[in-house]
C-alpha cells in the first residue's frame, strides 16, 4: 500500500517510515501541507491507500490541509496529533477525516487504524449490502423520529426540514440506532456494524462520532448512553 507522511519533523518521520517500511507500506514524505496536496494530484502516480496527517505543519494548519484533501480526494485521512481534547477531534471528523490517532501512540494502535480505514476503503471491499449496514437492511421509506428525517437510500438527514451534513460513519452509525429506536446497542456490536472491526481501539472514534452527531443534530438527548452497556436512540414524543 502507498501511504503519505505529512510530517514536518524529518527525525519523526524517518523513525515512522522506517516502521511503516518493515510492515510493507511504500511511503511518500511530505513536509508541508501544500507538499501534501501537490502528492495527491491525479498525475502524481498510483493513489495512496491512506493519508497519515500531522496537524502541526509549518506552512498551513493541518486542519485546513484535511478540508482541503477532501474536496479533492477520497484516500483516507488519518489524523495524528498531541491535540487530545474531544472538541479538536469532532472538528477533525466534520471536515472529513476518518480517524484521529493522539500522540504519544503505540505502534500497533496506528498500523491497526491504518489497515482499519483501509479495509473499509478499499477498492473489491464488499459493497454495504454484503455487510448489511444500514444502507440497505433498512426499510425503503425514510426514518421519521421526530423533527428528524433520515433518507436511507439518499443518505441524507434533515432536522425540521434543514439538511444536516453528516460524514460517512455519522450516516452509518445514526441509521442503525434509529432502525431500532429504544433498543441499546452494544459498544461491540455498533463498532463491529458500522466500523467493520472489533478492534477494542475504536472505541474512542465512537465516543467522538457520538457528541459529534448531538452536536449537528442539536438534540443531546437523543442518543442516550447507557453506562457500561453502549448508546440508544430515544425517540422523541409525537
Amino acid at each position: 500500500m502507498r501511504l503519505l507522511l505529512v510530517e514536518d519533523d524529518d527525525h519523526v518521520a524517518a523513525a515512522l517510515s522506517a516502521i511503516l517500511a518493515r510492515h510493507g507500506f511504500h511511503i511518500t514524505h511530505a513536509r508541508s501541507g501544500e507538499e501534501a496536496l501537490q502528492a495527491l494530484l491525479p498525475d502524481s502516480g498510483a493513489p495512496y491507500g491512506v493519508v497519515l496527517l500531522d496537524l502541526g505543519l509549518p506552512d498551513q494548519d493541518g486542519f485546513e490541509v484535511c478540508g482541503r484533501i477532501r474536496k479533492r480526494t477520497s484516500t483516507p485521512v488519518i489524523m495524528v496529533t498531541a491535540r487530545a481534547d474531544v472538541r479538536s477531534r469532532i472538528h477533525g471528523l466534520n471536515l472529513g477525516a476518518d480517524d484521529y490517532v493522539v500522540k504519544p501512540y503505540d505502534t500497533g494502535e496506528l498500523l491497526a487504524r491504518i489497515h482499519a480505514v483501509s479495509r473499509r476503503t478499499a477498492p473489491g471491499e464488499p459493497g454495504p449490502e454484503e455487510h448489511g449496514t444500514p444502507d440497505s437492511t433498512g426499510p425503503a421509506e425514510p426514518l421519521r423520529l421526530g423533527s428528524v428525517l433520515i433518507e436511507l437510500p439518499t443518505r441524507q438527514v434533515t432536522v425540521d426540514g434543514t439538511p444536516v451534513q453528516l460524514t460517512r460513519k455519522e450516516f452509518d452509525l445514526l441509521a442503525l440506532l434509529a432502525q431500532r429506536p429504544g433498543v441499546v446497542f452494544r459498544r461491540e456490536q455498533i463498532i463491529s456494524e458500522v466500523w467493520r472491526t472489533s478492534w477494542e481501539g475504536t472505541g474512542r472514534t465512537l465516543e467522538v462520532h457520538i457528541a459529534s452527531l448531538r452536536s449537528k443534530l442539536r438534540m443531546p438527548a437523543l442518543i442516550e448512553t447507557v453506562r457500561g452497556v453502549g448508546y440508544r436512540l430515544v425517540a422523541p414524543a409525537a
